[in-house]
């Protein structure tokens, strides 16, 4: 065959869908433990038996209901005529949950095969399923699998290839029918009491009267009589007599009674479970004791960052200093001029070598991340922070977009999406970037090393601390302007707790030492080439003194600003303006500014905290430059894509102005109450 088949992944946050669709695509995408990642349809490709499907990982949802720009995402797209089958990934280990969206699934009318993933976690519990009984029930194929050990994979493409093009209608209900004109437990899956189907079967007649090109009229019906307000306004009708309220609530019990009534038959030894993650709960999500655990965990985290990412750094700080001294070398050699020799050297291997050189760092962060995310943990974060986040007029689930933040804050403020009122997003967006992403740490690094030596690792690891507290007042402080003021409730799945999977994790880091690797060699590699022309020329063309380029008189402007935070050095501003960019270019500036090529090894630390310490810049400077970095205007990248969530150029720039202010306000206060003392 030639026509390609395509595939539609479909099921809850934490199902192991996009696990799953990794093991058929290959695709380096993020895998994490709580919902809110997949914000976007995700694309793959693969071949089966000399067919070609194309696979398409959607959002996690917990119905079709469309509350969420996920749900309305993921409904539209499976909607979509292109959708030649569904696969639905159930967690098999928490069915009665799972089933609500595969019923609606079915109801849709389209082919969907139910693979019950995470068979293992099941058989550690002592249950069993029946998986004869539950297709006989749902009336489609049945296929169990483990994408984290990647069995039963064949089977359900299988079953896929098989089923794509028809339904798989075989029911065997112990219940009695209604009386209705025709036998709908011999029809469909989900048969509601007999008042509902009745009003089913006269809206669907409507429905196909006044729209002869509807599809499914039944499940239009259905949502119709939910009061769905999307499917009521694109097919209005007069239903008087027939609906004069909504019957969502008894709609939504009757799925669960069917759902408890399949359980009760295919689920074997239902009681016998695992108590392992309710134990382990009882103390990481308890309402004191969490929060501490949540911390005491980063503090973990940063101290294997800075132990382990430190003597790995070693051999970095040797390589480039070797790479630089045969770099001069060679252009010595070739007779290279000045220009070029100190453009190659002192501009575009002190800049791109001095940020590259915290890779190690940043490799521990993100796998420290990734175990953390793949074990169930992260999720928990969440849960414990709800407390807080209620009283500052967020939800627990806006952490979610929080805690991705400590990665990149890129995706952060897109995972806001997920959030389900309007007021509830934006203030997200505002405050995510208040949390210490991974490239802010080479400065942290950098500095903390250079200033407070045995107590670098803590100096650093509170960044994180005051970013996430800036992050809560500021939320609380748009809370209280806020004209509209609406409860939040946080519902999210804990997932269980579960060794972390190689893969995930190896994906997971790879694609963020990728980006780390691809913006050194495009953003900051161009932004040091930029810094080293405004600092080796002027007004009056090549300057020997760096205090006449342009640079120093773009810097020297801001200096009467910056005094009072105690940055006001022309070199520290140039610095902290270039890092606009990317925020590892605060580092590569700084070594091309002060002219040391090795700027993350030791001699390099010790000549830059010489160079400083003369002008007056000391540990309370050095804090505060800290401080200001976590809190000032984010990244280009971050800043577009604030502008492309919010589509206001006013909220952006009011987003902008919000993290200036809050910079040099902490900054100012901190070096105020420091220069006292």
């Amino acid at each position: 065959m030639s026509t390609e088949i395509n595939v539609a992944f479909a099921g809850n946050p934490n199902c192991g869908k996009t696990t799953l669709f990794n093991a058929y695509t290959g695709a380096n995408l993020k895998v994490a433990n709580w919902p809110g990642v997949t914000v976007e349809k995700k694309e793959g490709a693969m071949s089966y038996h000399n067919q070609k499907y194309k696979l398409i990982d959607l959002p996690g949802t917990y119905s079709l209901t469309s509350y969420t720009m996920e749900e309305r995402l993921a409904r539209q797209y499976i909607l979509d005529d292109e959708v030649d089958v569904i696969i639905d990934i159930a967690d098999a280990s928490s069915l009665e949950r799972n089933l609500y969206l595969t019923l609606q699934l079915i109801e849709l009318g389209k082919p969907v095969v139910l693979a019950l993933n995470m068979m293992d976690i099941v058989e550690e519990r002592g249950m069993e399923i029946d998986l004869h009984r539950l297709p006989e029930m749902l009336g489609v194929p049945v296929v169990p699998v483990c994408a984290r050990k990647r069995t039963g994979l064949n089977i359900l493409m299988h079953a896929v290839a098989h089923h794509h093009d028809k339904a798989f209608d075989r029911f065997e209900h112990h219940h009695q029918s209604g009386e209705h004109e025709h036998s709908h437990h011999d029809e469909y899956a989900m048969v509601y009491s007999d008042e509902i189907e009745d009003k089913i079967d006269k809206i669907s007649e409507l429905l196909e009267t006044k729209y002869p090109d509807i599809k499914n009229s039944r499940w239009h019906a259905i949502k119709i009589l939910e009061a769905d307000r999307e499917i009521c306004e694109r097919y209005p009708l007069n239903l008087a007599g027939i609906a004069d309220r909504s019957f969502e609530e008894e709609i939504i019990s009757q799925r669960y009674d069917f759902i408890e009534e399949i359980v009760s038959e295919v689920l074997v030894n239902r009681d016998k479970k695992s108590h392992s993650t309710d134990k382990a709960d009882r103390i990481i999500t308890h309402p004191i004791w969490g929060g501490p655990i949540f911390l005491g965990i980063m503090a973990l985290v940063f101290f294997l960052t800075f132990t382990v990412g430190d003597w790995l750094k070693g051999y970095f700080e040797t390589a480039l200093e070797w790479f630089s001294l045969a770099a001069v070398e060679f252009l010595t050699k070739v007779n290279a001029g000045g220009i070029l020799t100190s453009l190659l050297v002192d501009g575009v291997i002190a800049g791109v070598g001095g940020v590259l050189t915290f890779l190690p760092n940043i490799f521990i962060l993100f796998l420290a991340l990734a175990v953390l995310e793949d074990s169930g943990y992260m999720s928990r974060v969440a849960y414990v922070m709800d407390g807080i986040m209620s009283k500052i007029g967020l939800s627990g689930r806006a952490f979610i977009p929080m805690l991705l933040g400590f990665g990149c804050t890129v995706p952060a403020v897109m995972a806001s999406r997920a959030l389900e009122n309007n007021q509830d997003r934006l203030r997200t967006i505002m405050v995510t970037p208040f949390m210490s992403c991974s490239a802010r740490l080479p400065v942290y690094v950098l500095l903390s090393q250079m200033f407070f030596a045995q107590n670098a690792m803590l100096a650093a690891y509170s960044m994180y601390v005051i970013g996430v507290v800036v992050a809560i007042v500021v939320a609380k402080l748009l809370s209280a302007f806020s004209k509209k003021h609406e409860v939040n409730t946080l519902l999210i799945e804990l997932p269980e707790y579960k060794s972390p999977n190689l893969r995930n994790i190896r994906i997971y880091v790879w694609e963020k030492i990728r980006d780390y690797l691809t913006k050194a060699g495009t953003t900051i590699f161009v932004a040091s080439i930029i810094l080293w022309a405004l600092l080796n020329f002027g007004t009056s063309g090549k300057v020997d003194d760096m205090s006449q380029s342009f640079a120093a008189g773009i810097g020297k402007l801001l200096v009467p600003a910056m005094t009072p935070a105690g940055l006001g050095y022309w070199q520290i501003i140039v610095a902290l303006i270039s890092g606009i960019a990317a925020k590892e270019v605060v580092v590569s500036s700084m070594s091309v500014l002060y002219g040391i090529g090795n700027i993350a090894s030791d001699a390099g630390m010790s000549s830059l905290a010489a160079v400083l310490s003369a002008s007056g810049f000391g540990a309370a400077n050095a804090y505060s430059m800290m401080i200001f970095c976590l809190l000032y205007v984010p990244c280009v990248a971050t800043i577009a894509t604030i502008h492309r969530e919010t589509r206001s150029g006013r909220w952006t720039l009011f987003a902008v102005a919000v993290q200036l202010a809050a910079a040099w306000i902490v900054s100012t206060a901190f070096f105020t109450v420091a220069s006292i003392f």
